[in-house]
């Protein structure tokens, strides 16, 4: 009887497929007011066929995808193929049928037994796939749904909204997807549960026709994860009205590159006020919070030089001890509205540098920053940048190499420096006879000695050129050349080799050697992105390539380190799990791990000028360091480990942020004893109530 019932609705099912009309669903996505990218998906009943492709800045994915819908919006069947971020190869695929559900992947492959479609969340997605998770989740009584391959999803509502004049007007509600990433996804969906955008990745995915109201729903979205940033700030970031004592530590100093004798730190709100060695110590005052370090050892706040910050890295980068940053890049309407606010503390984050970036008008065009149309435009950027009190001038890839010994007279006429990528056609040593001060990532100084004439970096082929690099000459007259300007013209290097291996190493189905001490902390969903093949393989001799090229790249690193040329440790990352693992690569490349501690402290903060408040843990400082259990000095993977972080006046416990993110937790809170009488309170409320259904405007405090 069973098998009949099933034969019969099966047979329903396909005739109201057969009957039912095909419609096609358009969306673009659009970057900083450009379109960088399309979906379109056909369906026929419930069947859908979509196509989705990115190109920005010579990078995004283009794929085909199909599924099979059930009854329950859940898929019954889902493939993938094309070319992910870098080019890599996708092939996907997921099916339940007769009771069993079988999958395979980039990352993995496996079957179960499941007496019903589970909901199988791709490793290769994209805006379209959120709208399915959604819907999905709509059909759920608690809008919660256990995942294959593991993990669960949540769906919450977090907004209504009306877009579109007269006839062309939608009414949307914003929902929330949690459980699968780092961050929340956030997707709009239409009256009928379709969807209408979703922002993330590449800019905001809207429906065709719609573009115009893109930065207004982006905006929208942005209000509603401000809201969630704050709350999550008011909650973690502790504060106390009464000085703090940190007792029984060892200090780190980034100077002698030593670890000191027990001591004890005392903190009164953002300045250290006291350095006594355990013996000194006394009973702390009845009003004082205490902390019993258990003879771990402070290290001084970490250094990002590379980050382009986003609304959710704050807490990332402070659980890892990361307590400044220098953005190398950004939206700079969102940058200047973000800035005050991590200043204030209502929302989390390191204390930021923010860089300017200049970029070329061409069909790869970076579109974040400001793309000048000409010389007397980039003199107003410039100015635009100073007058805010910019460190230097980021310039990007299609910048005309003619403008840029203009652009740096320009920066440095109003204090500015250079830094940047090597413009396409343009060489490492051109840039720094034109007055570059600093060069941007390993790949762009390496390139020069790589490619051909007319090769045109503002494609993947600045990754994938690095395969060259395998029969590389280090001793080479090219090489030299370089290197000897950089000595002489005192040139440091971001090298941001952490995500170069990143791109280069890793493989499909093999976890990333970068990711070693991390990924099985993370929530499924990026545990499984991770494990990908990035770069395009035609077989083993190219495979075989990248890796002798990487080790070629450490052995750069090495030849700059004994030169004396600075490091500057930066990741192009947000996530505070890279900055060590950059450091740990230095010191694959020469470094002791006491040397690679100072350049992501001490060495950075003096760079950016700040060494006279930050960098080291002394008396008037700002109080701006983490608790490790063990010594880094002898093992730099230590600093994965944080226990406690201050910055800015407050305390922060990274096992409580990793737990509200998550993640699960790498290091336990040491004994916190808080006096009655003293109050500990996060400080900093939400940033402002998210739209109702009366509203017409999102609204930002």
């Amino acid at each position: 009887m069973f098998v009949m019932r099933s034969l019969a609705a099966a047979l329903l099912l396909a005739g109201a497929a057969a009957h039912a009309a095909t419609t096609t669903e358009r969306l673009v996505v659009v970057a900083n007011g450009e379109k960088v990218g399309s979906i379109v998906a056909t369906t026929e009943g419930r069947s859908v066929a979509v196509d989705y492709a990115v190109n920005d800045n010579g990078r995004g994915p283009k794929q085909h995808v199909t599924l099979t819908l059930g009854a329950n919006e859940v898929p019954l069947a889902w493939t993938v193929q094309g070319t992910s971020l870098m080019g890599g190869a996708v092939n996907e695929s997921f099916q339940w049928q007769a009771g069993k559900a079988v999958w395979k992947s980039q990352a993995d492959a496996g079957e179960v037994a499941a007496p019903q479609a589970p909901l199988y969340v791709l490793n290769d997605d994209s805006p379209w796939a959120l709208g399915v998770y959604a819907r999905a989740l709509l059909k759920r009584k608690d809008h919660s749904i256990a995942l294959l391959p593991s993990g669960t999803m949540k769906l919450i509502e977090v907004g209504k909204r009306r877009v579109g004049q007269g006839a062309q007007a939608v009414d949307l509600k914003l929902y929330r997807l949690e459980g699968i990433q780092l961050s929340p996804s956030y997707v709009f969906l239409d009256g009928k549960g379709r969807l209408f955008a979703a922002p993330g990745g590449f800019g905001i995915t809207v429906r065709e026709g719609y573009e115009a109201q893109a930065a207004e729903l982006k905006r929208a979205v942005g209000e509603a994860d401000q809201l969630r940033a704050g709350e999550l700030q008011a909650r973690l970031a502790h504060r106390y009205d009464a000085p703090v004592r940190l007792r029984h530590v060892k200090v780190f100093d980034p100077r002698t590159g030593q670890v000191g004798p027990l001591s004890t730190v005392v903190v009164m709100r953002d300045r250290i006020t006291g350095i006594l060695p355990d013996e000194q110590d006394g009973a702390a005052a009845a009003d004082q919070v205490v902390i019993d370090g258990q003879g771990g050892v402070l290290v001084p706040g970490l250094h990002d030089m590379h980050s382009h910050t986003s609304l959710n890295s704050g807490l990332f980068y402070l659980a890892a001890g990361v307590t400044a940053t220098r953005d190398m890049g950004n939206d700079n309407a969102f940058l200047q509205w973000l800035l005050p606010r991590i200043e204030a503390g209502t929302l989390a984050g390191p204390r930021i540098t923010p860089n300017g970036l200049l970029e070329g008008r061409s069909p790869f065009s970076l579109r974040i920053g400001a793309i000048p149309e000409s010389l007397e435009d980039a003199q107003r950027w410039v100015d635009w940048y100073a007058d805010r009190g910019y460190f230097q001038i980021k310039i990007y890839n299609s910048m005309n190499p003619d403008w840029v010994r203009p652009i740096v007279e320009m920066a440095k006429r109003r204090g500015m420096g250079v830094t940047g990528h090597v413009p396409a056609f343009d060489t490492p040593d051109r840039v720094i006879a034109d007055g570059y001060g600093e060069l941007t990532h390993l790949n762009q100084l390496v390139l020069g000695w790589l490619l051909k004439d007319g090769e045109d970096t503002r494609t993947a082929l600045r990754l994938t050129a690095l395969a060259r690099a395998a029969t590389l000459d280090l001793n080479s007259a090219p090489v030299q050349k370089t290197v000897q300007a950089m000595v002489d013209g005192k040139i440091p290097l971001d090298p941001t080799i952490v995500v170069i291996e990143r791109l280069m190493l890793s493989r499909a189905g093999k976890l990333p050697p970068g990711d070693v001490d991390t990924l099985d902390h993370l929530p499924i969903g990026i545990q499984r992105y991770r494990k990908r093949t990035f770069v395009p393989l035609k077989g083993e001799a190219d495979d075989k390539a990248y890796f002798a090229a990487f080790d070629k790249l450490l052995d750069t690193l090495r030849l700059l380190h004994a030169r004396g040329i600075q490091l500057l440790p930066g990741t192009d990352d947000e996530t505070g799990f890279t900055v060590h693992r950059e450091l740990e690569l230095y010191t694959k490349a020469g470094y002791t791990p006491a040397e690679a501690l100072r350049a992501g402290t001490l060495d950075a903060a003096e760079y950016l000028k700040q060494g006279q408040r930050r960098g080291t843990i002394e008396r008037g400082k700002d109080a701006d360091f983490f608790l490790v259990a063990d010594d880094p000095t002898r093992d730099i993977r230590a600093i994965k480990k944080a226990r406690l972080v201050f910055k800015g006046g407050a305390v922060y416990q990274p096992s409580e942020i990793y737990e509200a993110l998550s993640i699960k937790p790498f290091a336990s809170t040491p004994p916190i004893s808080v006096p009655a009488a003293t109050t500990s309170a996060a400080h900093g409320q939400g940033g402002g109530a998210f739209f109702s259904e009366h509203d017409d405007e999102p609204h930002l405090d």
